[in-house]
């Protein structure tokens, strides 16, 4: 038994492996085409490429396991079944549940590391992801300066070069506007010739030019009408250093993107939900003490006034006394309740924007951290479908079981994403919705479970044609009754 138990294991490692890779390389080249734009152009070297890759693959593999193994169980059972093997440790008195049970230790194993790797690995490969992400999207382009296409990327200066050679230092037809003194493209220069050179750090950009001449108006007024001075100044060599400072991507703290909900651990999460809980209570309690002052007549309790089944009393004697005011009195009252109505609906409309919000950011932390656990539970819930699923259509390799599993995993992600979406709106509570693919694939993975211990013909095409084929002739001799 040790024998078939290493068999069935090591059937199963190889395509898991494969598969888990395979998911994650789709997953980081959907990334890659997302953000495309901000990566291209931008002069990266292949190390900041390669570390921006590694943490995005390294925060999907919570969502690649259960796919690699749906797809690595049909994949290993199924092959069984294609080459007979099942058959025939099914006729030695083994069941499928016992050829199973290495998988499905060893599922339970990646089920626990799925929620560690979640809980520990993922955010910290996740903050790392986005504040390099952040670094390279803020970025300016990288140097380049085409021919016939006025450049920009310096700040204060525009310039043009009519042609480049091959060596990208020797320009020709070469304009230049300084902008640097903001008064627009008052300093022009003009040389035949130039050369364009980078220092060894990149920090700097040496330009020379050659046969050049300088246009700049001299301002001696600050009348727009009348005639400005222009000096024209002839040069044979002139030189300028420019700062690329800015072209250098710099590392942001990333401290300062830990406290988002996707950084998170579950234990950090659950003192954010608490902490939303907290604020929620003294948020009620300063709204209380806000109107308190102006509800001086209230006999009650001032917390009986926010309860429907209290009405609070108004005191008979202060109506009286309203009575007897003078006109002028009343209006003064009137207009002077108004404005405190108005005073404590502005203040109760402020509260209440807060308390909203703190809501919805108190929802999406109990979703991040109920993820954590539904996607580690997904791990067995898609290994309880995929190997009876394989038992089933006895199909290994790549055909088949691709094309089911894929439709098994997006139909568990759709519903997942519909009930994270039920979750936010408040449609449902966040246990419901984040439980909901559960609750729904759990009893199909118990269906299939029982239809593969029974050899069911579930799948098979000659089973369902002879279904057909009963009910035609049922309904060919009632036709010929």
């Amino acid at each position: 038994m040790k024998k078939i138990d290493k068999l069935v294991f090591f059937s199963f490692i190889g395509p898991f492996i494969t598969t888990l890779f395979i998911t994650l390389f789709v997953l980081v080249m959907q990334f890659l085409w997302r953000y495309a734009d901000d990566l291209i152009g931008k002069g990266l070297e292949w190390y900041i490429v390669g570390k921006l890759l590694f943490y995005a693959s390294s925060s999907f593999v919570p969502l690649a396991l259960p796919l690699a193994i749906l797809l690595s169980s049909i994949m290993t059972i199924g092959g069984m079944g294609e080459q007979y093997e099942l058959i025939a440790l099914k006729a030695s008195g083994i069941s499928l549940v016992r050829i199973c049970f290495p998988l499905f230790l060893l599922t339970i194993l990646l089920c626990f590391a799925s929620f560690l790797f979640s809980n520990y690995v993922r955010p910290a490969s996740y903050l790392k992801f986005r504040a390099l992400l952040y670094d390279v999207t803020e970025q300016k382009p990288a140097l380049n300066i085409k021919p016939g296409v006025f450049y920009n990327g310096i700040e204060g200066y525009s310039m043009r070069i009519g042609k480049k050679l091959a060596d990208n230092q020797t320009i020709f037809d070469v304009m230049i506007y300084d902008h640097t003194e903001g008064k627009g493209n008052t300093n022009v220069l003009v040389a035949k010739k130039g050369k364009m050179v980078l220092t060894n750090d990149k920090r700097f950009m040496i330009l020379e030019l050659f046969n050049g001449k300088q246009y700049q108006e001299v301002s001696t007024n600050q009348k727009k009408d009348l005639a400005q001075e222009q000096a024209r100044v002839n040069f044979d060599y002139w030189k300028k250093i420019f700062d690329l400072s800015d072209f250098k991507m710099t590392h942001t703290d990333v401290n300062l993107f830990k406290d988002n909900y996707e950084m998170m651990n579950e234990s950090q999460l659950e003192k954010s939900i608490d902490t939303f809980s907290i604020e929620k209570k003294q948020n009620e309690i300063q709204l209380v003490s806000f109107i308190k002052p102006y509800l001086w007549f209230v006999k009650e309790n001032i917390d009986s006034v926010f309860k429907k089944d209290k009405m609070f009393i108004s005191n008979t004697d202060s109506v009286l006394l309203f009575n007897k005011k003078t006109l002028s009195e009343k209006l003064t009252i009137i207009n002077t309740t108004a404005i405190n109505i108005r005073n404590i609906k502005g203040y109760a409309s402020f509260i209440s924007g807060m308390q909203n919000s703190k809501a919805e950011m108190k929802i999406r932390y109990e979703i991040e951290w109920w993820r954590k656990i539904t996607l580690a539970f997904a791990c067995f819930l898609l290994f309880l479908i995929g190997a009876p699923l394989g038992a089933i259509i006895r199909k290994g390799g790549l055909g088949l079981p691709i094309v089911i599993a894929v439709v098994f995993f997006v139909f568990f992600y759709m519903i997942t994403i519909a009930g994270e979406k039920f979750a936010k709106e408040n449609v449902v509570s966040v246990f419901v919705g984040m439980w909901l693919s559960s609750m729904i694939l759990l009893p199909i993975g118990i269906f299939l479970v029982r239809k593969a211990t029974h050899d069911s013909n579930l799948f098979n095409i000659e089973a369902w044609y002879g279904i057909v084929k009963r009910f035609e002739n049922i309904f060919h001799r009632r036709k010929s009754l």
